[in-house]
């Protein structure tokens, strides 16, 4: 159901608000460059900085622009199962194609919680849902076992987002839970998780260079391997970039270098620090983007 590659798409602010008319903007960008889909309201969107509104705000931008020309996987995931029940809800109204919901932070659950967590959400929707692993932002690793009691369960569980770090972890979770798709959470590895049968990535890096990444995911899809290797070593350098600093912070900044949007950030997040910002503008020098 969801296969190729997927942006998390900054949120773009203008002194203060959310920039509604460069949100429009990006949309169209990633429309003309080959995206499959959008996913708004990510870890990338800075969606632990937006209130309840500007969240089901940018949620409906993307639907609206997107004119189901690509597919649109919003971001509804929270600590808290009623949150995120009623921010599914609104996806599922508003005409998303699917939820991307992250395993609950700071909560620190158990592997039970988690699968309870997720099962209520799922139970209350219609709407095809993508789980999110990412120890590294909620403290918990949801175990392949654990997945896998989800989506036998759960028949609108269709897809994880996998960003374990782990290609171990990938493939058990390919091996236990064969009917859903498996997308790369870590541009890294879109490429080798797609070898063992993966089928895309919700990059962030696809935020700049958006026909790239959709390039070496068709290139590998059509046998050419050696295409698909020429570009993921490309991308390589320009990836490690973008998580000099926690993300969303070089990518904005790479945006705003590149005048695709004015590069501001919420606290806690902040501008890049000098030295960073100088291996930043050489990556990007030498990938041609400035």
């Amino acid at each position: 159901m969801f296969e190729g590659s997927y942006v998390a798409i900054i949120t773009p602010f203008k002194d203060g608000n959310v920039d509604l008319d460069k949100l429009n903007e990006l949309v169209e960008f990633h429309v003309a460059n080959g995206t499959a889909g959008i996913v708004p309201c990510g870890t990338t969107g800075e969606s632990a900085t937006l209130s309840h509104e500007e969240h089901e705000m940018v949620i409906e931008t993307v639907v609206r622009a997107a004119k189901k020309r690509v597919k649109v996987m919003a971001g509804t995931g929270s600590n808290n199962t009623a949150e995120a029940i009623e921010l599914t809800r609104y996806a599922e109204e508003i005409g998303c194609d699917g939820a991307l919901l992250i395993a609950p932070y700071y909560n620190k659950p158990t592997q039970k919680g988690l699968y309870l967590h997720f099962k209520a959400v799922a139970d209350a929707v219609k709407i095809p849902i993508v789980i999110y692993n990412i120890q590294s932002r909620t403290a918990v690793n949801i175990l392949p076992e654990t997945l896998a009691r989800i989506v036998c369960e759960c028949n609108n569980v269709v897809a994880v987002k996998e960003a374990s770090g782990s290609l171990e972890q990938m493939a058990m979770v390919h091996a236990l839970c064969p009917r859903i798709d498996v997308l790369s959470g870590d541009d890294a590895l879109t490429l080798p998780l797609l070898s063992i049968g993966g089928t895309g990535v919700i990059s962030v890096v696809a935020n700049i260079v958006p026909h790239d990444v959709a390039g070496m995911i068709s290139a590998f899809k059509a046998g050419d391997l050696t295409k698909a290797r020429e570009l993921h070593y490309k991308l390589l350098p320009l990836v490690k970039a973008m998580f000099i600093e926690t993300n969303p912070i070089p990518v904005k900044t790479a945006m705003a270098m590149k005048g695709m949007c004015a590069g501001e950030l919420r606290l806690p997040m902040c501008a890049m620090e000098d030295a960073n910002r100088e291996k930043l503008v050489k990556a990007m020098k030498e990938y041609g983007l400035l």
